[in-house]
């Protein structure tokens, strides 16, 4: 039965700026880089002239790094390719669709995200609803549970990276 996973993620710098790094094919280089996966690829990046952006992403970690629970269900490396298509910029506000995929597993997430203005602070804040499926019987709530306790990492790690990148590259409009 699929998982459902509720998470937020504040920032410092404006929306627009958020937004803009995530357009940028040199943030995305460089935060593939800095992911600690084994491999990483950015596959696609597409930005409108309407200002959306279509960004696909390919992550692997080797076949030795991963946890025993996967790897009874798993044999070699796993690459998650993950697809975010976010709108253009509408009333100071973005949304994306979020696609993953483990190629030749059983796996999927979908979700959805909403980048805004903060509420009680200057800056912005990315809200994300995502629901992890694993169709494997016995199993499958387990490896749900542990795959949205990494998506809450990963986007803790992804909020760091961003406001780093931002506040280096001079790319905040404060």
């Amino acid at each position: 039965m699929p998982r459902s996973f509720d998470m937020a993620a504040e920032y410092e710098s404006a929306v627009e700026d958020v937004h803009r790094a995530f357009s940028d094919e040199k943030y995305w280089l460089v935060r593939l880089d800095d992911s600690g996966c084994d491999h990483a690829t950015l596959d696609e990046l597409a930005v409108g002239t309407d200002g959306g952006i279509r960004i696909k992403t390919t992550q692997t970690l080797r076949a030795r790094r991963l946890p025993g629970v996967v790897t009874q269900f798993h044999r070699g490396d796993l690459s998650f390719v993950r697809e975010e298509t976010w709108t253009p910029m509408v009333d100071g506000s973005a949304t994306a669709a979020v696609v993953g995929t483990i190629p030749g597993a059983p796996v999927g997430l979908t979700g959805h995200a909403a980048l805004a203005p903060a509420a009680a602070q200057l800056g912005s804040q990315i809200a994300f609803s995502a629901t992890v499926e694993v169709r494997i019987p016995l199993v499958g709530g387990k490896i749900e549970g542990f795959i949205g306790s990494q998506l809450i990492h990963l986007l803790a790690a992804e909020q760091r990276f961003t406001t780093v990148w931002i506040t280096e590259t001079g790319r905040s409009g404060h």
